[in-house]
Parts: C-alpha cells; sequence; structure tokens
C-alpha cells in the first residue's frame, strides 16, 4: 500500500475494525518512512450483475429501482422502511447468491411478490397490478381471489 503522503510503498497496519454494516474492513495505516497515518477500507469484490429487461436489453443491476417500486407500492400503508430495507437485503441476497451474472427483470419481480405478500397484502396487489400490467378490472380481480382463495 502506497503512503497518500509520501509515496513510500510500505507502512503498517495500526488497527484493523469491521464497519458498521460488516461489509467492509476499516484499517488505519501508518507509513513507514514519513510516520502520518491513513485509513483504507478492504471489501469483497462484487462481480456485476446484468439484469435482462423484457425487450431484451441488458443494463446493471441496481437496487434503486427496486427500492423504488415498492416504496410506491407501499405508500400509505403501515410498512415501515426498515421492513423496506429488509426486503431490499433479501431480494439482493437471494439474487447475488443465485450464481447467476445475468438475471431477468421477470424474477426480480417475482422476487419482489413473494416478499411483498408476506408483509402487506395491499402493497403485494398494488405491485403486481404495475409488474404484471393488468389490463382490466377482471385481472385485477382474478390476482384478488387467487390471493383471498391462499388464505382459506
Amino acid at each position: 500500500m502506497n503512503c497518500p503522503f509520501c509515496g513510500y510503498s510500505d507502512c503498517k497496519v495500526v488497527d484493523s475494525r469491521p464497519t458498521e454494516e460488516g461489509q467492509a474492513i476499516r484499517r488505519r495505516r501508518e507509513c513507514i518512512d514519513c510516520n502520518k497515518r491513513f485509513t483504507t477500507y478492504e471489501k469483497i469484490e462484487q462481480v456485476p450483475l446484468i439484469v435482462i429487461k423484457k425487450g431484451g436489453n441488458r443494463e446493471p443491476f441496481d437496487s434503486n429501482k427496486v427500492i423504488n417500486g415498492i416504496i410506491r407500492s407501499c405508500e400509505k400503508r403501515p410498512v415501515s422502511l426498515k421492513d423496506i430495507e429488509m426486503i431490499i437485503s433479501e431480494i439482493e441476497k437471494e439474487v447475488y447468491n443465485s450464481l447467476e451474472r445475468e438475471i431477468t427483470t421477470e424474477l426480480i419481480g417475482e422476487l419482489v411478490m413473494i416478499h411483498l405478500k408476506k408483509l402487506d397484502e395491499v402493497a403485494y396487489v398494488r405491485f403486481a397490478s404495475v409488474y404484471r400490467e393488468f389490463k382490466d378490472i377482471n385481472t385485477f380481480l382474478g390476482e384478488l381471489k387467487k390471493l383471498l382463495d391462499e388464505k382459506h
């Protein structure tokens, strides 16, 4: 590790500790030559995940798009931001642990619906109506009927 102050190529680690999220390790280092201290972070290298859109286009996975869709579905519902963050965390884990480097928007949408159905049925139906592109009231009623049948 090169010192950011003098450029010397050797330093010693003075302190190491995990970050609050546990996703990286924070290291305090001291340059052997100039004795100045600096901080570095070590984290797992993430292989980029590519999402295949309905039209066949490919783009990098963006969890913010998923978050925005879930937040819209949960608007004016008794769902906390902590619950939404937990869903996002679970979906990201499932997607990255699948070991696939390309996933479809359909898979992401299905994962969101599985988690929303457990959390809040109204938010689930809202998300499903946009995701599945309900064309009319009969499609909407069909989804509600399936939901009611699962409860009984």
